[in-house]
């Protein structure tokens, strides 16, 4: 975009931190500038400091602006490609049950312009340490007592069944995406009825499991490290998909996380930890789940397979459809999550060998929970 074609104020360092956010239209840019500058005295903004702060998978994006005392946070959400009202709805319920979420400080729907107050400036995720798991325990356990009291706070009626609707079309990504576009394979009628019997059993398993809020995201780079050194709670974000659903989903999504893996001892540990908390306040009174690690642990698997069929598919889409080409490059570590995972159940040895047949018999590198 031009700088000719952004004549929307006359204050030149504003025009030029817009200019550089980049805009698929310069009306789009016209109306941010409007309306950034509308907000600037009743929130002490100073527009002219506006830069990226991050961006998702989604056509979100985020941006941050400073205050005369702190800054703030943006969401650009076009309204014609995203719903901003779930994120507004949820951000309460999860404030009310006590969890560190943004507030939300002015919004204009019409647009998609969204101010938020700002939780910091580094995820969990940049917070971790790589090299030695164990040191990571402590995070782990705020991250945990997060997801226990958003758990804690489940009621039915209020948020969208995770249902078997819902898993369904979640798993269509994967031969969709990951198997048709990515790897390029037609399936014959037998593979692909190996698939649709697995995808089956997997719904089966998986809504056998109580219900809970579910945040469906929740990972470190969802997680925030605030500000305030004394506060003890991470803060939340990205949970405008929050469902109401398995209860083993999130600690799956936490512990085989999309863009980090972890060594199965590792995984063992804080997934234990969880499951002691969660037995104590009275979440796992289950099929023997509230005695029997082993059966917990083993949902959370099947859990957890259902989620990596359908990020591989996600991933496969947003490098393939959406010009997003670093999601693939993540792709072989939920190959990796899928065949560990198949590997040690025998209802799942037909899914094991279709995924040989999709990558050729080749062996992926790495394993499910080395680093890949």
């Amino acid at each position: 975009m031009s700088a000719s074609s952004l004549d929307f104020s006359a204050n030149q360092p504003l025009q030029l931190a817009i200019q550089l956010l980049g805009w698929p239209q310069a009306s789009r840019a016209q109306a941010f500038a409007q309306w950034l500058e509308s907000l600037s005295v009743t929130h002490k903004l100073r527009p002219e400091t506006v830069r990226a702060a991050s961006a998702d998978a989604s056509f979100r994006r985020y941006f941050r602006v400073d205050t005369d005392e702190t800054s703030l946070i943006i969401m650009d959400a076009p309204p014609d490609k995203e719903n901003s009202q779930p994120f507004v709805e949820i951000a309460a319920l999860m404030r009310t049950a006590g969890l560190l979420v943004p507030k939300v400080l002015a919004w204009d729907p019409a647009q998609g312009f969204m101010l938020l107050d700002d939780l910091g400036q580094n995820t969990m995720m940049q917070a971790l340490e790589t090299a030695d798991a164990d040191r990571n325990a402590g995070l782990f356990g705020r991250a945990l007592d997060a997801l226990l009291t958003w758990q804690q706070a489940s009621r039915p009626g209020v948020l969208p069944p995770y249902d078997a609707a819902l898993l369904q079309r979640e798993l269509q990504l994967f031969p969709d995406w990951y198997i048709a576009q990515h790897r390029g394979k037609t399936l014959n009628a037998d593979q692909a009825q190996v698939l649709h019997n697995s995808f089956s059993l997997l719904v089966e398993r998986n809504l056998a499991a109580p219900m809970v809020f579910v945040h469906r995201d929740f990972m470190p780079r969802n997680l925030m490290m605030p500000w305030d050194l004394n506060e003890p709670r991470l803060g939340v974000l990205d949970f405008q998909d929050a469902v109401y659903g398995p209860i083993t989903y999130d600690i799956a999504s936490l512990m085989r996380d999309a863009f980090i893996s972890w060594e199965e001892d590792f995984c063992l540990d804080i997934t234990v930890r969880y499951w002691e908390r969660a037995r104590a306040l009275g979440l796992l009174n289950h099929e023997g789940w509230h005695h029997d690690f082993g059966a917990f642990y083993s949902a959370v698997e099947w859990m957890g397979l259902q989620r990596h069929l359908k990020v591989a598919g996600i991933f496969a889409r947003l490098g393939l459809r959406d010009s997003k080409p670093k999601y693939l490059a993540d792709t072989p570590r939920f190959i990796a999550y899928i065949r560990a995972t198949c590997s040690r159940y025998r209802d799942l040895t037909p899914l094991l060998r279709l995924m040989d047949d999709i990558e050729d018999h080749k062996v992926v590198s790495g394993f499910a929970y080395g680093r890949v």
